[in-house]
Formats: C-alpha cells, structure tokens, sequence
C-alpha cells in the first residue's frame, strides 16, 4: 500500500472535484449493496520507496513511486461506454495538477485488465501512475 501522504493527496483531489458518483477506497463498505448506480472503487499503491539524494543524514529526498487503480464500477449488462466516460472524466482531474510534493504521470483507461465482473458490476479501471517526493526529515 501506499504511503497515507499518497493517500491523503489523492483524496483531497476527489473530494474537492468529484461528486458524479460515489468514491469507496479499500476496506470500506459500500453504504447500498443494492445499489445499481456507478461507483468509483479505488485502491493506492506505492511501489517503492527510495532514497533519491545523498548528503547529510535527515536531509535527504526520497522518492515514492506507485499507481492508484480507479474501478469504475458500473451495473452488469449496461455496456463499458459510460464506464469508459466517467473514468475519461475522473482523469481530467489529475491531469497537469500536482498536489503538494505528487505528480501524476502516466493514464491508461483498460489497459492490463479492460473489464473485470464483479457481483454485479462491471469494472473500467482508470490507472494513474504518481511519483511523489519528500525530506527525510519531515
């Protein structure tokens, strides 16, 4: 998993310009299991973390490198082309905005896994790559 830093600046971005659908993150419920509106499930992983710069201890950037996976989930038998549309639009979001010390980086809509089925939903996944860097110190 990522750092919380990661996390935090990932859900400040949501939460200050998202309000088409619902946002779940791992390990929440969904409010309405029976539900047939789309939703966004995401998951933040850091990849690694790794020292970027060495000098005097305390004083030194590390780098996390990592990718938030947005699932959107949308109900069985509706297609993928609205899928397709909500996640274009949760990526405009991150597009050439760097929160604090993370850039977002790389976008794919589909790729490695272009729909997945689960109990009755369907998923788009939106992929965001992100690097975000700080002082050993803070």
């Amino acid at each position: 998993m990522s750092s919380p830093e990661a996390f935090d600046a990932i859900n400040e971005v949501l939460f200050n310009g998202w309000a088409e659908t619902i946002v779940i993150y791992e390990n929440d419920t969904l409010q309405d299991p029976d539900t047939q509106e789309p939703f966004i499930y995401i998951e933040v992983v850091g990849d690694q973390l790794e020292q970027d710069t060495f000098g005097a201890p305390g004083q030194n950037e590390w780098v996390e490198d990592g990718a938030a996976y947005f699932h959107v989930m949308v109900p069985n038998g509706t297609g993928s082309r609205e899928a397709r549309a909500i996640a274009k639009r949760l990526s405009n979001l991150f597009r050439e905005r760097p929160v604090d010390s993370m850039n977002f980086q790389r976008m794919s809509i589909g790729s490695g896994e272009p729909g997945r089925d689960f109990p009755n939903f369907f998923a788009m996944t939106l992929t965001i790559g992100f690097d975000r860097r700080d002082t050993t110190g803070s």
